[in-house]
């Protein structure tokens, strides 16, 4: 018993507004989401650009999501691989990712780390830890020198 184009659109309507429902997402990721439920990839198309009218998918929402989300374990570079790798256009990922990097190494310092780096190699972990993170070397190296200088 197969479906008919019309039942099978309105399936995949369905599906989509009910993974919306639970969560934003990226054009590129509900697209992979539902190609094995699409009857073309034509269909496919034609409903997500409906959806993108209508307000209920975009990429730019999702990125904003997304990056406030991470900003409060990650770096700017950890972000800008996690949206590309979501399918968010180039413009948007630069848009979003940036923003006070500095003030976010601090504040994961502060949340991490208690008291002051006492020795050299304590130093060196905590800036291994940032560049893990996603924080540029630039960025590591201010916040550690700022936390150094506070408990001065």
């Amino acid at each position: 018993m197969s479906r008919s184009p019309r039942e099978s659109a309105a399936a995949l309507r369905r599906r989509a507004l009910a993974l919306l429902a639970r969560r934003e997402h990226s054009r590129a990721e509900l697209a992979a989401r539902l190609a094995p439920e699409a009857a073309s990839p034509a269909a496919l198309a034609a409903l997500l650009d409906e959806l993108e009218r209508g307000g209920l998918l975009s990429d730019e929402r999702y990125a904003e999501v997304r990056a406030r989300r991470l900003a409060r374990k990650y770096g700017a570079a950890r972000i800008r691989e996690d949206l590309r790798a979501k399918g968010v256009p180039a413009p948007i990922v630069e848009r979003f990712a940036a923003g006070d990097e500095l003030a976010r190494a601090r504040a994961i310092l502060a949340r991490r780390y208690r008291g002051q780096a006492a020795t050299r190699e304590e130093r060196a972990r905590r800036a291994r830890f940032l560049l893990g993170r996603g924080f540029s070397r630039e960025t590591v190296r201010r916040a550690l020198a700022l936390a150094a200088e506070e408990t001065d």
